[in-house]
């Protein structure tokens, strides 16, 4: 399979499994397999949500890649920008934290670190469940611009560094599964290039014996968000398996199963996305016009992102 098939794979299953969880947000574990005993999931829309209708998961995922492509690289003032005009739009969902940064005033590069110094609590997954298009982008770089740029951007709306260390692990698990390689194999040495004061808690919580049942936080934290999406891939076999159980886990359900869509859908590419899914979804932008993408605009975007050239982005190369 090609590079920039998985790299569609990702953004796709992404943006599949933010709308497939939408309706199952902040329900009880076993809800989804209640409604579809038979384990054949279907979008079926609810809790405020149409049938496929993608969350600010992966509107900010959209804004994140048109920026890079727009402006040849990250531009992390026009990234901000594009974010609070969504922001200020009144989307339908958006995280608390987020919010609050965003429209809170401050510029671009103070906002976030200013808001973890008066809260204190800043470690959500919401730069996680935007990280398929600069895991696309910045690929090609190698492991060292891929892992940079995704503390960067995370950076913009999380002020713990906890929350860009994860984001920068999901990032190299995907340029690994971009290679055609096994991102769960690989996991030892991207904990390795992870910050030495958050390595051992990340090394936990995607440690092989790790469960979502053994979580210490809500799974709206960047930890048990990322560590149920790495088991949901370790024990699962098929896309629409992992997307299964991500779902099924409850709780914050559109942005686990997002990271779980983004992982699967690199590892079993595009083809694995079920059709029926595929064809129901579509991603509202608000404080863009009547923009409404749909699945082939996801396909277009996520090879666009395959094949700019990263490097001289940051100036970094790796391995």
């Amino acid at each position: 399979m090609r590079h920039e098939d998985r790299a569609v794979g990702a953004v796709l299953g992404s943006a599949v499994g933010d709308a497939l969880g939408a309706p199952f947000e902040f329900g009880l574990p076993g809800v989804f397999r209640e409604r579809f005993p038979d384990g054949t999931g279907e979008m079926c829309g609810g809790g405020g949500w149409d049938p496929g209708e993608a969350t600010d998961d992966t509107q900010m995922a959209v804004l994140v890649g048109e920026s890079l492509l727009e402006r040849g690289g990250l531009d992390l003032p026009d990234m901000f920008d594009r974010f609070r005009r969504w922001a200020a739009a009144a989307p339908k969902d958006i995280g608390l934290q987020t919010e609050a940064v965003l429209l809170g005033g401050d510029p671009w590069d103070r906002a976030a670190a200013l808001h973890f110094q008066l809260n204190g609590r800043a470690a959500g997954n919401g730069s996680l469940m935007r990280a398929a298009t600069p895991a696309v982008r910045f690929a090609s770089a190698g492991r060292a611009a891929t892992m940079e740029a995704a503390r960067r951007i995370a950076a913009l709306t999380h002020g713990d560094a906890a929350a860009w260390e994860g984001t920068a692990v999901l990032h190299e698990l995907v340029r690994v599964a971009l290679l055609g390689e096994d991102p769960l194999a690989a996991l030892p040495d991207v904990l390795g290039n992870v910050a030495e004061a958050h390595r051992d808690r990340w090394a936990t919580v995607l440690a092989p014996g790790w469960r979502p049942e053994n979580a210490t936080e809500f799974n709206g934290a960047v930890w048990p968000c990322l560590g149920s999406a790495v088991w949901a891939l370790r024990t699962t076999a098929s896309f629409e398996q992992a997307l299964t159980a991500a779902v099924d886990l409850g709780g914050d359900t559109d942005t686990v199963a997002a990271v779980t869509g983004m992982l699967a859908g690199a590892v079993y590419g595009p083809d694995a996305v079920p059709a029926r899914w595929a064809a129901a979804l579509h991603v509202p932008l608000p404080g863009f016009g009547d923009r409404v993408l749909r699945a082939e605009d996801l396909d277009a975007l996520a090879r666009a992102l395959a094949r700019q050239d990263s490097e001289a982005v940051l100036g970094l190369s790796g391995p």
